[in-house]
């Protein structure tokens, strides 16, 4: 294992509202603030190295998994930094964006969505052995068939507070089905976790929690029950949304803030070079943010959700997930080994901030 020590640095930099000689002012990114600063003086080491194009960050227990978009693996990560294979889901079929995306663990079951011959789909595979030996056992398709693409896969999959199973899907590539109810595409699906329909889903009989999606890529939920989700613009707006059932976000008509009825305003955007939002989690009521076009760290406060502080930014390149570990530290994972990223030595990483340092 190498280990580094690096101090969070709160950005103040970055884009400012300007007034507009137009009668409706053009929606603005917000700015980053002077004051909120979670993660001053946290102190950062490297846990692990060496990944290849890593996506998402789960924990059993203690153990941490982390799945490998094109090699179809997932790794058991151990107390020195060094990893071993628990197994391969089999058929995945990566390209572009497509591959072995989002994992979640639910007891001794653990959950993936992967891109297929048939397109993307949701898998659960008992978790059998102890930590150090643990192996995936045979898979249970509980969805498949959802449409893929080389880009707009979405992907992130987490359970809810409600213990019932949510998944990002993209709008693959056709930015119309994100309003089609009769389509799975450009949605946040609730489940059930053998992947049937719950019966308080918004539309009966429907997996679609909520609609009008371009690319959800991070879920979480906030100690109040609050969710949230980030998402990828198109080429102005990326988002943060907190998620109302049934509610309609607005993509293709929108993208950003809109201030129109029919659509879900987002709590905030970002430029897409300025962001990238992939994965997210909630740590003391403050929402952390992976940015890969951006990459920096990013927090939002729960309570504000309109400002933002920034971490690290360039330091680690792309950043593609962040995750809570137990003992209450914050671990994130890098991207940067793919067509889009720019791999440094040792990369891809997985990095520990100690909030308490």
């Amino acid at each position: 294992m190498t280990g580094v020590v690096l101090f969070g640095a709160l950005v103040t930099s970055g884009c400012t509202s300007e007034a507009s000689t137009t009668p409706s002012p053009a929606p603005q990114p917000a700015s980053p603030s002077s004051s909120f600063d979670p993660l001053g003086g946290a102190s950062i080491t490297e846990i692990t190295s060496g990944l290849e194009t890593p996506w998402s960050l789960v924990f059993r227990g203690d153990t941490p998994l982390v799945s490998e978009r094109d090699t179809g693996r997932v790794l058991e990560l151990a107390a020195d930094g060094s990893t071993r294979e628990i197994g391969t889901v089999a058929g995945v079929r990566h390209g572009g964006e497509g591959g072995l995306l989002g994992l979640a663990v639910d007891d001794d079951q653990l959950y993936a969505y992967s891109t297929g011959d048939e397109g993307n789909r949701i898998q659960r595979f008992p978790l059998n052995g102890e930590p150090g030996e643990l192996e995936l056992g045979r898979p249970e398709t509980i969805l498949d068939e959802l449409a893929s693409a080389g880009y707009h896969n979405g992907g992130r999959i987490a359970f809810g507070p409600d213990g019932m199973l949510y998944a990002g899907v993209g709008d693959a590539g056709q930015a119309s089905a994100a309003q089609d109810l009769d389509s799975l595409s450009g949605k946040i699906l609730r489940l059930a976790p053998d992947g049937s329909v719950p019966s308080d889903n918004p539309f009966p009989g429907s997996l679609v929690y909520s609609f009008g999606h371009r690319n959800v890529q991070g879920l979480v939920w906030s100690d109040d029950g609050t969710m949230f989700a980030s998402e990828f613009g198109q080429n102005t707006w990326d988002e943060l949304n907190v998620i109302e059932a049934g509610g309609n976000y607005g993509w293709p008509e929108v993208e950003g803030l809109a201030g129109e009825d029919d659509y879900v305003d987002p709590v905030q955007q970002w430029s897409p070079a300025d962001a990238s939002p992939s994965g997210i989690t909630v740590v003391d009521d403050t929402v952390y943010i992976a940015n890969l076009r951006g990459s920096v760290l990013r927090a939002v406060p729960v309570s504000q959700p309109d400002s933002f502080a920034d971490y690290y930014s360039g330091t680690y390149g792309r950043l593609r997930a962040v995750a809570p570990a137990p003992d209450g530290s914050l671990w994130f994972i890098t991207g940067n080994t793919n067509s889009q990223g720019t791999p440094r030595n040792g990369d891809d990483r997985i990095v520990r901030i100690d909030t308490a340092g």
